[in-house]
């Protein structure tokens, strides 16, 4: 079993290929233009307040038209709607391009777009989630996930770095340009593909209609089938519990000192461990009990969150702030290498056990879990944090996740058995 990142995919299946490299090209390009359209909007207004409503703009689209999406995923060719919801981001990057060029000084314009972007979004994932097990044999799911996190965690490592560069040195409309040229390729990757119509249900011999009933019968499945619906358990015990972003700007300066840079540091930790673990990620495509896997990742996820918290409680006391920077950095890359690991195991159950039928909405439901999960742990964290301090916050935090996991884990049992061999939901 190899023990470096595993490429068959992108070996075996020209498709796949084309799919996956737009993916990642097209995700540098749109965390380079939400981090430009962070800095435009906060040089439009001098308000964070108005850069905090970018978030309400792009999570609004996601929760209402996840769900959506994915029913229209199950009910059309997957290509055809994986290229519209395409054309969708593709305008919106387009429109970012024009307002810069001709000037704009509304915030609202890019509120807007923020949207439109979003809405392409919550349909684009959940269809190029379904897609993936129509090109590739189910073995080779778990390095084809990897490699899904592998793009995303480059994307939100250079996006950012992209975009801060590009702003200063060539303005708003280059920048923005470059999203739109990136997404280019995307959309290409779609095109070349073949027609992907979902599969009839086979208890009535005809595909459902989008439509309320469509995901209301999703969200039944969800309900009944314990090892799919494990997956998103898990992972609202890390998100919702155990997600220490919004303290990080309070610990950079109560425990270290610092300012922005080291919030840039914090959070570019996590990016780095899940890279890391992803390179060394070969081995994956051999666990058979990947919901053992899932739950021992998001443990360790816990574990790691609250080393963080116990480093950054003895900040200034115990450890000196450089150590403790370095140490506070490592747990944090630790954390991000356990959710990254947590990311392959619970996507390749969710594809591999979910009838091809059903593939799209309970894709929609997993956008909207990812989406609104660290969005409603930020709450939990920040109101913990009034109550505790952020120090103690984190380690609870971090102890949560771990007991939250175990009892699930405990009241589970037949998900800890799960065999990738013989995928059931």
């Amino acid at each position: 079993m190899p023990l470096l990142l595993d490429l068959t995919p992108l070996r075996v299946d020209p498709r796949y290929r084309r799919l996956w490299t737009g993916f990642a090209l097209s995700g540098i390009g749109t965390q380079l233009a939400t981090t430009a359209i962070g800095l435009q909007v906060y040089e439009l207004t001098g308000s964070s307040f108005s850069v905090g409503l970018v978030g309400v703009f792009a999570l609004v689209p996601i929760v209402a038209l996840g769900l959506y999406g994915g029913a229209l995923v199950d009910a059309h060719d997957r290509r055809t709607v994986a290229l519209l919801g395409g054309l969708a981001l593709w305008l919106a990057a387009l429109g970012n391009t024009a307002q810069a060029a001709l000037g704009n000084t509304d915030e609202w314009v890019l509120y807007g777009l923020v949207a439109l972007s979003n809405a392409g979004f919550a349909v684009v994932s959940p269809a190029r989630s379904a897609i993936y097990p129509r090109l590739l044999p189910a073995r080779l799911l778990p390095a084809a996930n990897a490699l899904s996190v592998v793009a995303m965690n480059a994307a939100l490592t250079l996006g950012p770095l992209l975009a801060g560069f590009l702003v200063d040195l060539a303005g708003y409309t280059v920048t923005y340009g470059l999203d739109a040229a990136l997404f280019v390729v995307a959309l290409w990757g779609i095109w070349r593909l073949p027609p992907v119509p979902p599969e009839v249900d086979p208890a009535t011999a005809r595909r459902r209609m989008p439509g309320l009933r469509s995901v209301a019968e999703g969200l039944r499945f969800l309900g009944t089938r314990p090892n799919v619906r494990m997956t998103f358990l898990a992972d609202f015990c890390a998100m919702v519990l155990a997600h220490p972003r919004a303290l990080l700007p309070a610990v950079a300066v109560l425990a270290f000192g610092g300012d922005a840079q080291v919030v840039g540091i914090l959070s570019a930790a996590i990016a780095v461990g899940a890279m890391v673990a992803m390179v060394v990620s070969g081995s994956l495509g051999g666990v058979v009990r990947q919901g053992r896997a899932v739950v021992l990742a998001v443990a360790g996820w816990g574990v790691a969150v609250a080393g963080f918290g116990l480093v950054v409680l003895g900040t200034g006391t115990v450890l000196g702030t450089g150590l403790a920077l370095v140490l506070a950095a490592g747990a944090l890359a630790a954390a991000g290498a356990a959710d990254s690991v947590s990311s392959v195991f619970r996507t390749t159950i969710l594809q591999a056990a979910t009838p091809d039928h059903l593939r799209g909405r309970l894709q929609g439901v997993f956008v909207v879990v990812v989406a609104g999960g660290p969005r409603l742990g930020d709450v939990v964290a920040g109101s913990l944090a009034e109550v505790a301090g952020e120090p103690v916050a984190i380690v609870l935090g971090g102890a949560a996740c771990v007991a939250a996991v175990a009892v699930l884990a405990r009241r589970q049992r037949g998900f800890l058995a799960y065999d990738a061999r013989q995928p059931t939901p």
